[in-house]
């Protein structure tokens, strides 16, 4: 009967630890207001900058916005040299490693470090594909230490798969809040270099017209495929 008995109060005890372990995590969860729902903000779509968004805010941080975000140049042979491949075009996004890779068919194209998902936004995995480009957008999302409201996020291009519509809206795209890739920061999109989300905003489909920053796939212009793994 004493091994009975000290064998349910160590049960009893480590219980009681796990209790009271969930409730200070569920406190903390309550007081930095974190949701496991958020991502990167539900996608505005603008053809223009916003001219009057020169600031934004980050985790409680001030941040400007560089004023190369703001050039507007359409530069038609970056469309005609980086659109000429006959190779199928995939992105890997690797989120154990904080790296990403642009295929061309087996030829790799670049590679870069990137910022995926906090652990309490997580960035989905599986295959997914883009359903949307856009030259600019404002993404504003989180709530308390972890609000964000950045105007003009640079190179935007949203992905979506059977299970993650659209508009909840995960993507990848540039990044001038922070420059620690490489490391998780985000609310659930891929934070990439803005160089890098340049270059994959012209090579990646569907595929922009000469003059024009925004496009949403097609049948007959469909999104490049997106496969995210640990």
């Amino acid at each position: 009967m004493a091994k009975v008995k000290k064998s349910k109060n160590a049960f009893n005890r480590v219980f009681s630890l796990s209790a009271l372990f969930l409730g200070l995590f569920t406190i903390w969860l309550i007081s930095n207001k974190v949701t496991s729902s958020s991502c990167c903000g539900e996608p505005v779509f603008k053809n223009n900058f916003d001219y009057s968004g020169m600031k934004g805010e980050y985790h409680k941080k001030e941040v400007e916005v560089p004023f190369e975000v703001f050039e507007n140049n359409f530069d038609s042979k970056k469309l005609s040299v980086l659109g000429s491949s006959s190779e199928e075009k995939w992105i890997e996004i690797d989120l154990s490693l904080q790296k990403l890779w642009a295929w061309e068919g087996n030829k790799l194209f670049l590679e870069s470090l990137i910022s995926t998902g906090l652990p309490w936004w997580p960035t989905p995995q599986g295959e997914f594909r883009i359903w949307a480009k856009l030259r600019a957008t404002k993404m504003e999302g989180g709530e308390g230490k972890y609000y964000y409201n950045l105007p003009n996020v640079p190179f935007v291009m949203f992905f979506e798969n059977d299970k993650i519509p659209g508009y909840r809206g995960y993507g990848l795209h540039g990044t001038y809040w922070h420059n620690d890739f490489g490391r998780v920061h985000s609310h659930g999109c891929v934070n990439l270099p803005t160089p890098i989300a340049e270059r994959l905003y012209y090579w990646a489909t569907p595929q922009l017209s000469v003059g024009k920053f925004f496009v949403k796939a097609t049948p007959e212009n469909i999104g490049t495929k997106i496969v995210i793994h640990e």
